[in-house]
């Protein structure tokens, strides 16, 4: 396992020393869209009838900065050491494909988690939050997290330049992130848009989080928590079938 070990300690490492940029920028973007939304929309719009609309806003954002930045290092790690050539470094190894996906989805859920406690303790102190499941929200914050870093090993493996990598996280992961009902609940769209809204799997991310605050949801959080389980599954598979046959990786 040293090699694992090695590797997980790296990519932990290449996050944290510039934790300025990977971690407190983000906080401050959290900060900010809490800032905007609430204090402009409070007391135009109510989701729930017991919670003002800052508080439904927070756990969103929390996931959201969570989700949007475990992709980010996993991503963004493979595309530039691919585009350094400092990948073969790791391929030389003697580290399995499995041990591999491991370390970075692992240290993508690093990543995701210390941002999103950054930013709960950034915004914590302008609601009245508590916690009415605390283990529901910590399942759906774990898994959203390793799904998104596996989305974002597997973009890196398709990935063979920084535009093609940030074209994924604009036109996908960005879109996806922002109408999976961050902002709003989705029982207030059209019945088209309702529909389209059940099968982003980011929505059943972000709504099986706040259950765990509030103990509301749109949608059932065992439904939540199987279709992020299972999405979850998927991408994993398709990420260690491509570790294992080369594919981008070695040329």
């Amino acid at each position: 396992m040293r090699g694992f070990q090695t590797l997980l300690h790296k990519e932990l490492l290449r996050f944290w020393k510039v934790a300025v940029q990977t971690v407190a920028a983000p906080v401050l973007t959290a900060a900010l869209y809490l800032l905007v939304f609430a204090y402009a929309l409070q007391g135009r719009v109510r989701v729930y009838d017991s919670v003002p609309y800052a508080d439904f806003l927070v756990p969103g954002l929390v996931m959201m900065s969570v989700l949007q930045n475990a992709f980010a290092n996993s991503s963004s790690s493979l595309v530039q050491s691919k585009i350094t050539g400092n990948i073969v470094f790791v391929l030389l190894a003697p580290i399995s494909y499995f041990e591999f996906f491991a370390a970075y989805v692992l240290a993508s859920i690093v990543r995701g988690l210390t941002v999103g406690l950054g930013v709960l303790a950034a915004t914590v102190w302008f609601v009245d939050l508590r916690l009415h499941a605390p283990l529901w929200a910590l399942a759906f914050a774990l898994l959203g997290a390793g799904l998104l870093g596996a989305l974002g090993l597997l973009a890196g493996i398709l990935s063979e330049k920084i535009d093609q990598m940030a074209a994924f996280q604009n036109f996908v992961i960005m879109p996806l992130t922002f109408l999976s009902g961050v902002f709003y609940s989705i029982h207030s769209l059209p019945e088209f848009w309702l529909n389209l809204s059940h099968a982003n799997p980011f929505f059943y991310m972000i709504d099986g989080f706040r259950y765990g605050f509030f103990g509301l949801s749109d949608a059932a959080p065992a439904r939540s928590l199987a279709v992020v389980s299972a999405s979850l599954v998927a991408v994993s598979f398709a990420c260690l079938a491509l570790l294992r046959s080369g594919y981008k990786l070695r040329h």
